[in-house]
C-alpha cells in the first residue's frame, strides 16, 4: 500500500532553515509528481509545491524563492527545502501524492518559526 512518512521538522527561529524529507513506498516513485502542502492552526490545507516526473516543479506565490522542492528518485524520496523563515510558516507539513485515483497524504511533521 501506498505510503508516505515526513520528517524533518522542528523548531527554527525567523531567518533560519529546514529541510522536510518525505519517504514514500507502495508506488512507482520516478514517475509520479509530488506535492507538498502545509495546515496552520485554523486555517485550510494550503498547496505549497510540486514536482513532476521530469523533475518540473512549481510553486505558490507565498514560498516562492525562499522554498526549493526536489526528489531523489534513487531514495524514493522528496524534499522540501525551507530557507528565510517566517513565524507565518508555522504548520504541519504534509507530504501527498495521486496514484491509481485516489489522494494520498503522509501523517505531517510540525514546522514551528519562533524566537
Amino acid at each position: 500500500q501506498v505510503q508516505l512518512v515526513e520528517s524533518g521538522g522542528g523548531l527554527v527561529q525567523p531567518g533560519g532553515s529546514l529541510r522536510l524529507s518525505c519517504a514514500a513506498s507502495g508506488f512507482i516513485f520516478d514517475i509520479n509528481t509530488m506535492r507538498w502542502y502545509r495546515q496552520a492552526p485554523g486555517k485550510e490545507r494550503e498547496f505549497l509545491a510540486r514536482i513532476t516526473s521530469n523533475i518540473g516543479t512549481y510553486y505558490t506565490d507565498s514560498v516562492k524563492g525562499r522554498f526549493t522542492i526536489s526528489r531523489d528518485n534513487a531514495k524514493n524520496t522528496v524534499y522540501l527545502q525551507m530557507n528565510s523563515l517566517k513565524p507565518a510558516d508555522t504548520a504541519v507539513y504534509y507530504c501527498n501524492t495521486y496514484w491509481e485515483t485516489r489522494n494520498y497524504w503522509g501523517q505531517g511533521t510540525q514546522v514551528t518559526v519562533s524566537s
